[in-house]
């Protein structure tokens, strides 16, 4: 193997860890996002996954289930929105802004 080849090869192994010890980072990290004037909060990591939900009793009302079902979806794709944001500008520091697909 030619030097340049060896010293490419240690560079990505370098880059990989550095890109598994952010991801283990960013698993910890937490987004809130509140709805409907604070009725509805989602949490979401850096996985992204929600990791909790809240909803106030004042919005819970059997006469319009659909104001508190489109108050979750707003609430839980908005913070999945913005984790998947923070994960994407952490790992473009690593990568220069380079998009790897597959890796995050």
């Amino acid at each position: 193997m030619n030097p340049n080849m060896k010293e490419m090869m240690r560079q990505a192994q370098i880059l990989q860890n550095k890109i598994a010890k952010t991801q283990e980072e960013l698993a910890k990290k937490t987004i809130e996002v509140t709805v409907g004037g604070g009725m509805v909060k989602a949490v979401a990591n850096g996985k992204p996954e929600i990791v909790s939900l809240t909803i106030e009793k004042e919005v819970v009302d059997p006469d319009d289930v659909e104001m508190l079902q489109d108050l979750v979806v707003a609430a839980v794709n908005e913070a999945l929105a913005r984790s998947k944001e923070m994960v994407e500008t952490e790992m473009s520091k690593l990568t220069g802004g380079l998009k790897m697909p597959g890796l995050f």
